[in-house]
């Protein structure tokens, strides 16, 4: 436990130094929640919609952070660690390699869940916005949504030969998500044809997911976007178990 705490210290300062994840992980979301209140404000969603843009656009700004850390962050940061032999030196310590990634698992997390506070925050107050549904719904969504997304990023950051692979990969998943997946731009604004693009990217199905738990819409809106969250962690999550190389 302590050598866990001291390493998650020292990797958090790095992480702030870098200033990679600060930027991307909570000042962006941050900005995003501005503009979508300036702009939309309380109008609608859509016509009739019993809820507001702001409403509608808090879930999907809150998953940014996720995105950023577990589809751009863990694999970067998993490739370029095993390219410089850290993870294979941790091998021959009293230190087991599986506690840097747990440790950035966590910093991760922390970056999301600080996130999430930060974005309630300014819709809150600047905004007046008040959650329609259900609290432990939607952090339940938000939690598997998050390990979700994270287990893509350990898949990446195992398979990646070398951290320029590693960041071609996180690019072509990071960008695409970013901005289709209803995060940035929202969904109900988007054409059909770009709604039918972004409806196959995992973050898509994460946005649907805490959107529905975040305004209490019926159990039925949640149950595809929950299996399909749910299958990801699986499946990402035994195959990265399965092929992870620490070196």
């Amino acid at each position: 436990m302590r050598a866990f705490s001291t390493m998650l210290r020292v990797e958090s300062k790095l992480s702030l130094r870098d200033m990679n994840m600060p930027i991307f992980a909570l000042a962006m979301p941050v900005a995003v929640m501005v503009v979508i209140g300036a702009i939309f404000g309380q109008q609608p969603a859509y016509e009739g919609a019993p809820y507001s843009f702001v409403a509608q656009s808090f879930a999907a700004v809150s998953t940014i952070a996720i995105i950023a850390g577990g589809v751009m962050g863990l694999p970067m940061l998993i490739s370029e660690y095993r390219h410089r032999k850290v993870l294979k030196r941790y091998q021959v310590t009293p230190v087991s390699p599986a506690l840097i990634l747990g440790v950035h698992l966590v910093i991760y997390s922390l970056y999301a869940i600080v996130s999430l506070g930060l974005v309630f925050l300014v819709a809150a107050l600047g905004f007046g916005y008040r959650l329609p549904g259900s609290w432990l719904g939607f952090l339940g969504g938000f939690v598997l949504v998050m390990v979700a997304i994270f287990s893509i990023g350990l898949l990446v950051g195992g398979l990646a030969p070398n951290p320029k692979i590693a960041g071609v990969i996180a690019s072509l998943l990071y960008f695409p998500m970013l901005a289709l997946s209803g995060s940035t731009l929202p969904y109900e604004v988007m054409p059909p044809v770009m709604r039918a693009v972004a409806d196959i990217l995992p973050a898509t199905q994460g946005v649907k997911l805490l959107k529905a738990t975040s305004l209490g819409l019926p159990t039925s809106d949640m149950l595809a976007p929950c299996l399909i969250m749910a299958g990801l962690a699986v499946v990402c999550g035994v195959l990265a178990v399965r092929f992870f190389r620490w070196e």
